[in-house]
């Protein structure tokens, strides 16, 4: 049963409650709170607090502040005015309707915020997305740009040479024409001597002309293939430059993963076949479960979970040994494992979901923290909710949260 904190204090003004409550050497990571707009709970075993306020509320932007051997809370009013009492006078059944909404509205608030951090990293994913969709967009119209120009000033040099050819061959055309004018008669036109470069190119273009000849008789070159050797990247995306220091943290920390998967195999080598078998060991867990070896079916499940940490029914069996031998905490570690690998919740894994449930609030009832307690129990029997036995337990833990009846 829990001890009833009593020494507390507590002032107001017209718009907020100020509460403190000592926490008597407690450890602040011990201290659980439930708040909501007409019912506070702050347990820290084995002392419990509770407040079923005078008029509600502002319970989202309420401020708890633990530490210093208290811990103090700022309540937001939701109507300005002082109160009478920090608590209003009502029945047992009013107070069990009370801690009952709170757990329920507390649930509903913890299942909101989940969704709604859902919510917000697909839209940050989103957002993301489109933000690399759109750099990638406006990298390849630079790209074009780029294209674009040098096809440009590429045109505008071959338009500009073959204008300069165009120029040497009239040129060419007239000097041979003022040539021909000065002859007197044909019989003397074959003496001419022709026209050297020198003479019919200016300085300077000669050479071209030589190597404009040179590469009209030159021939084709011949087909070949070109081989082109790459960087290896593990990470073949788009805009990776960018991102080489979180590719390569990840890529370290995948090598140190291996390592420690290789040490685990390591120290397995010397186990026989069939030890080497996660369905062989839980079935040898299971034998000694019943036989009342709990110790020796902990050791049997650890083996197991190390060579495969996704099979629930490991965690539950395990969970209920600690429960055996006491390690309580152990158990809630194990149920809350197992219950996360039971998600989704479907109808083959119902059974497995309602034993994780149970375990967990019998280690949570062990511990005293009954509300906790009530709660797997209550989600038990939501699976279940024609098991007789279950009902009977749950009610006897809803009549010590109440104070109806002593914890045993």
């Amino acid at each position: 049963m829990p001890l009833i904190v009593k020494d507390y204090t507590w002032t107001q003004t017209e718009t907020t409650v100020y509460i403190s409550i000592p926490l008597k050497a407690v450890k602040t990571a011990n201290v659980d709170v439930l708040c909501t707009d007409e019912y506070l709970k702050v347990s820290f075993p084995p002392y419990l607090f509770e407040a079923f306020f005078f008029q509600p509320i502002e319970d989202d932007k309420s401020v708890a502040k633990i530490g210093n051997g208290a811990a103090v809370f700022t309540l937001p009013k939701k109507e300005s005015g002082l109160w009478e009492h920090l608590c209003r006078s009502i029945d047992k059944d009013k107070q069990r309707e009370n801690r009952e909404e709170a757990v329920l509205k507390t649930q509903e608030k913890s299942a909101e915020k989940s969704k709604a951090k859902a919510t917000r990293t697909q839209q940050e994913k989103k957002y993301t997305l489109e933000t690399m969709m759109k750099l990638e967009e406006e990298e390849r119209a630079s790209i074009q740009r780029m294209k674009d120009e040098e096809c440009a000033r590429a045109t505008v040099e071959l338009e500009a040479w073959k204008e300069k050819q165009r120029k040497m061959v009239e040129e060419e055309e007239a000097r041979r024409r003022m040539q021909g004018t000065t002859t007197h008669n044909d019989k003397h036109v074959h003496q001419l001597k022709k026209p050297t470069e020198a003479h019919v190119f200016p300085s300077g273009e000669v050479s071209c002309r030589r190597e404009l000849g040179r590469a009209a008789s030159t021939a084709p070159r011949e087909a070949g293939c070109i081989k082109i050797s790459f960087t290896p990247r593990v990470f073949p995306t788009a805009l990776r430059e960018s991102r080489v220091p979180e590719e390569q943290e990840w890529l370290r920390k995948q090598v140190e993963a291996r390592r420690a998967a290789n040490a685990d195999l390591a120290q397995l080598e010397d186990l026989k076949e069939e030890e080497r078998n996660p369905d062989w060991l839980k079935d040898k867990g299971d034998a000694f479960f019943r036989l009342g070896n709990y110790q020796a079916a902990v050791n049997a499940y650890d083996l197991a979970i190390k060579l495969n940490r996704h099979i629930p029914a490991l965690f539950s069996n395990r969970a209920a040994c600690h429960l055996k031998m006491r390690n309580l905490h152990k158990a809630i570690e194990d149920s809350s494992r197992a219950m996360e690998l039971l998600t989704p919740a479907v109808a083959d894994n119902a059974a497995a979901r309602m034993k994780a449930h149970v375990r967990r609030g019998t280690a949570f009832c062990e511990l005293e923290l009954y509300v906790e307690g009530l709660q797997d129990y209550q989600a038990a029997l939501q699976i279940d909710p024609h098991n007789q036995a279950l009902r009977a337990d749950a009610n006897k833990i809803r009549e010590v949260v109440q104070g109806t009846t002593p914890s045993s």
